[in-house]
């Protein structure tokens, strides 16, 4: 296998940054020779940096994409021809972009225009409803058909992947990187926010709340709040409060303002760094979220959680027993969570399982193969 030694990485989101900034700490550590270019998109700028700070990746190029009001098509656009620019400057032997956003789906398209090998972390994740999540469905399948190098999550994504017609040694099951950073996070002394500090510290029974997803936007997202100004009414006498770091999007801040800025034991709360959150997560008895991160994130530590999404492409998680997956009916989303706050047997062993998503050193495994040590 050849060598990669001028590699391009491209981060856009703040999960982005999350799951890739093992692997550029892994190359420092496993391939110090190899010349790593980061490449910060700017989909989750203000949200990005401080994930770096918190890993000490210093060096990195830096683009400013966003603008107010901006549709797919013309981030879509900016991003292809400003990553062309730099992928044309620098000339990497290989592009590496992880997960299911615009920038992934642009990364891989430019690295197929440019001929240049694209690698693909946390590949064969699957819906099989182009519409749920949108555009992420589409961004991902896209990024696997284009890909030289397929890291898959676990043995379910590398079926998938498989029954598309991928050849076998495309792929490479890795386990998730968002695993290696739960670990190397999770490791350091916990960082408590003054945004729950006193919570964190009092007898009270913490629930983590968040919601973000495009697909949730609109009479979905009103339906989720119900849920939870239903659920913490339900358990105002039970000392049970519901932390919720809203998203800054418009459509998700309003929304949940409007429904749950006036109920008693939900606190409304900035988003929080990934070290505060790792933080909160370790502090939690329960988590309600669509995120996918959190999903992978919470078993290493074994919070249970409520998956309030139609669909999911992490069953894993569902079939080792540490999630459920609810749907986002209100009613759906209160008994599951009431069997939970309830103390169900399955909230309580939830707590001794494995996480299905990987060992904590997927990037090792990623940067051994893209290194030619494998």
């Amino acid at each position: 296998m050849a060598r990669h030694e001028n590699v391009f990485i491209v981060i856009g989101t703040r999960p982005e940054a999350i799951k890739m900034a093992p692997l550029i700490l892994a190359y420092q550590e496993k391939s110090p020779e190899t010349n790593v270019n980061v490449c910060i998109t700017g989909q989750h700028r203000d949200l990005v940096m401080p994930v770096l700070k918190l890993f000490h990746i210093n060096k990195y190029i830096a683009f400013d994409v966003m603008t107010h009001g901006q549709d797919l098509a013309s981030l879509t656009g900016l991003l292809i021809n400003k990553m062309t620019s730099e992928v044309r400057r620098i000339k990497p032997d290989c592009i590496v972009a992880q997960g299911d956003t615009t920038s992934v789906f642009a990364a891989s398209l430019v690295a197929y225009y440019e001929r240049i090998p694209f690698a693909h972390i946390e590949a064969g994740l699957r819906t099989y409803n182009l519409q749920s999540p949108f555009p992420e469905e589409m961004n991902r399948r896209v990024a696997d058909l284009l890909s030289d190098f397929l890291f898959a999550p676990t043995e379910l994504a590398k079926m998938s992947l498989i029954n598309e017609g991928v050849p076998s040694d495309k792929i490479y099951v890795t386990g998730n990187t968002v695993v290696d950073a739960a670990r190397i996070v999770g490791n350091m002394p916990d960082s408590v926010s003054p945004l729950y500090e006193d919570e964190y510290h009092s007898d009270k029974r913490i629930v983590l709340v968040t919601t973000h997803r495009r697909e949730s936007f609109g009479q979905t997202m009103n339906g989720i709040c119900e849920a939870i100004r239903k659920l913490a009414q339900k358990y105002q006498r039970n000392n049970i409060v519901f932390i919720f770091p809203v998203h800054p999007n418009p459509n998700v801040k309003v929304t949940v303002e409007t429904h749950l800025r006036d109920t008693e034991n939900v606190m409304l709360i900035p988003p929080l760094d990934y070290h505060s959150l790792i933080t909160l997560i370790k502090r939690s008895e329960l988590i309600l979220t669509d995120s996918g991160g959190l999903q992978e994130e919470a078993p290493t530590f074994g919070v249970p959680v409520v998956v309030m999404r139609q669909t999911t492409e992490r069953p894993e998680g569902v079939e080792s027993g540490v999630a459920v997956l609810a749907g986002t009916q209100p009613s759906n989303i209160i008994n599951i969570a009431s069997r939970f706050l309830d103390g169900n047997r399955l909230k309580r062993s939830s707590r001794k399982l494995i996480n299905p998503y990987g060992d904590g050193y997927a990037a090792d495994k990623i940067v051994d193969v893209l290194s030619g040590i494998n």
